[in-house]
């Protein structure tokens, strides 16, 4: 059976994702058709629509669960519930990439249990989240993360505004925070959805403690994961190649949400 894939944000993540849909471009992904896409700029979304070979409609964020059996998240962390009450209330399974914005909307658990909805979080831009689910079976004493990201990548965010703190025109790596992942998530929520992926996949947003650092010197995204646990130490670093489109976020994104929609219909699957 064909589930249809409705996505929820037509930028820099989801125009990758629905390209690898279309079957004329990417080949397409077996098991699965896409619906549906919706997009803050209707009229861009739909001009870029017309490039692919099965067109479909671009739809207002709510109407997307009764059109899909899977919804993509792909959209700004601010309308997180826009999206995700309507189609967990249908029973859909949502693919969230704003999973800072999930740490302070987790009633949508209960929503999607009560409905028979699914909330699944891709690896993302990160690694090593199989390692530390396996690691939080047993106990972890620590989970610590350092990200460091060219200025730009940074420019904007919240807890820089609020704090003023600049970051263009840095001549040398300066830490804008340190913090737990919930905090991190609050004041950059554009550009540390790993550090609550992180939280959620070991022992919580409230224990896991994250650095950011502004560094000029460097022209990707780095995340670099420290775990101290019964089972294992873990020491892990990512060097992200970021997006054209938008620096805040790395090319890697789109194509962890498209291996994990490959993985649902896959009789073979790899990883925890």
């Amino acid at each position: 059976m064909v589930q249809r894939v409705a996505i929820a944000g037509f930028g820099a993540i989801g125009r990758v994702v629905a390209e690898h849909l279309d079957p004329q471009s990417r080949g397409g992904i077996d098991g699965l058709s896409l619906t549906a896409v919706s997009a803050r700029d209707t009229a861009r979304a739909e001009r870029t629509m017309a490039g692919f070979a099965r067109t479909v409609p671009v739809l207002p964020l709510a109407e997307l669960g009764g059109v899909a059996d899977i919804v993509v998240e792909c959209a700004p962390a601010a309308v997180l519930r826009d999206i995700a009450e309507p189609a967990l209330a249908k029973g859909r399974t949502l693919i969230v990439l704003s999973c800072g914005a999930l740490l302070d909307n987790f009633d949508l658990v209960d929503l999607a249990r009560r409905h028979g909805g699914r909330i699944l979080v891709p690896t993302g831009a990160l690694l090593g989240l199989d390692a530390v689910q396996a690691a939080a079976v047993g106990n972890i004493d620590r989970v610590h993360m350092i990200t460091r990201k060219p200025p730009n990548g940074l420019d904007g965010a919240p807890y820089l505004i609020e704090h003023n703190i600049a970051v263009a025109g840095l001549a040398e790596p300066k830490r804008v925070f340190i913090g737990t992942a919930r905090e991190a998530a609050r004041g950059f929520p554009a550009n540390v959805n790993v550090a609550a992926a992180l939280a959620l996949a070991g022992i919580g947003p409230d224990r896991t403690t994250i650095e950011i650092w502004a560094d000029p010197g460097i022209d990707r995204n780095i995340h670099r994961i420290e775990v101290e646990a019964d089972a294992a130490r873990l020491s892990l670093q990512i060097e992200n190649v970021p997006s054209v489109e938008n620096p805040k976020t790395g090319r890697l994104t789109p194509l962890s949400v498209i291996a994990l929609l490959r993985k649902l219909g896959s009789p073979l699957a790899i990883g925890t």
